[in-house]
């Protein structure tokens, strides 16, 4: 009897993020099962140079991503212990994100996959988000996810790697835009996400009856620019504020906020359900900043136990922007033979799914 085969070597890629406000770098381990491994996670935040400017400023963010990314490459393969000829590969995002930071990350990572003779791989940013679970839950599609950052909010059902398709999308503002602009409103800092929801912390969620955008529609479509304007409404006419004032403030547009989009992955429960047929597991995975609030946390796990799901969400760490959720995307593409040439373009826009039919009344970021 001929002897087996030895196992496949792991493979092990470096991932770069530079698409935001936040640089990253990270070391991911493959093994050939499929089973993930971090080995480093290095993020730098940016909020302090952009804070008195009031949201990111994209001159800056690129900049300031020029004058750390080096060091935070170094850190994160200094702290998985290797060396640039042990790595398999290195990847960065490409898109979608600030034009200036993509290039910053693309060109340093094209630059190490050139003079270390590495394969390049150039990530879809909302990819990562999508497939992190598979990193740190060893999760396998086919699931469906809610996607919630600054920047988007979409669900989606993620049939395997490289295969998605759009159920739901954002029709003006994303949810962690509204979190965002709702605390700067308040005055409450950034970033929005986490000051909004301390804010909320002792307050009255029903003293304001504020709107649940898009309740009961069939399409499990998102809106929260009405919303975000009721509330500047209702903060308009209290000035001056009070501490309480912004306390029920905050928990009443939270809560708004939360009960709308709790609506919405239900209908999109229904229609994922239809579309993948029985005998497929209900998952639901949640990713992107937004996913850390434990709100919405306490939220979704309550719907899940209603529809017989169960719920997926990465670490919080893992949540908002990082290197390591590149690298895990770069790694998957890898396994499946998949690398990118040299000229890859950085792609500010760059949709999972780009045969989605555009929602009614949806502006860019959809």
């Amino acid at each position: 009897m001929a002897a087996a085969p030895p196992p496949a070597p792991p493979l092990t890629v470096l991932g770069i993020e530079t698409s935001c406000d936040e640089t990253a770098a990270a070391v991911v381990e493959r093994a050939a099962d499929g089973s993930g491994r971090l080995l480093s996670n290095i993020v730098r935040s940016q909020w302090e140079e952009h804070r008195r400017f009031g949201g990111v400023v994209p001159e800056i963010a690129a900049r300031s991503h020029v004058t750390c990314l080096d060091d935070l490459i170094s850190e994160a393969l200094r702290t998985a212990g290797l060396g640039f000829a042990e790595l398999s590969a290195i990847a960065a995002t490409a898109g979608p994100g600030l034009v200036g930071g993509l290039v910053v990350g693309m060109v340093t990572g094209k630059a190490l996959a050139l003079a270390h003779a590495k394969p390049f791989l150039a990530i879809n940013h909302l990819e990562a988000h999508a497939l992190t679970v598979g990193l740190t839950e060893g999760l396998r599609p086919p699931y469906l996810l809610l996607l919630v950052s600054g920047g988007h909010t979409q669900l989606l059902l993620v049939r395997d790697v490289g295969v998605y398709e759009r159920l739901g999308t954002t029709i003006d503002d994303a949810l962690g835009e509204a979190f965002d602009k709702t605390a700067k409103l308040l005055g409450l800092g950034q970033p929005g996400g986490p000051a909004v929801e301390r804010g909320a912390m002792g307050g009255d969620a029903e003293r304001f009856d504020f709107p649940r955008p898009l309740m009961g529609r069939a399409d499990p479509h998102f809106s929260f620019a009405g919303l975000k304007t009721a509330v500047r409404r209702r903060a308009t006419g209290l000035v001056p504020l009070t501490e309480k004032d912004i306390a029920d403030l905050c928990a009443g547009f939270q809560l708004a906020a939360m009960d709308a989009v709790a609506d919405r992955v239900s209908r999109a429960m229904a229609i994922a359900e239809e579309r993948l047929g029985p005998g497929v597991p209900h998952r639901l995975v949640v990713a992107g900043g937004v996913a850390a609030n434990k709100v919405l946390r306490a939220r979704l796990d309550d719907l899940v136990r209603e529809r017989g799901y169960t719920l997926h969400l990465p670490p919080a760490s893992l949540c908002t922007d990082n290197g390591a959720m590149i690298a895990w995307a770069g790694a998957e593409r890898l396994a499946r033979g998949s690398t990118d040439r040299l000229d890859a373009p950085a792609r500010p826009r760059w949709p999972l799914d780009a045969q989605a039919p555009a929602a009614i009344g949806a502006g860019v970021k959809a």
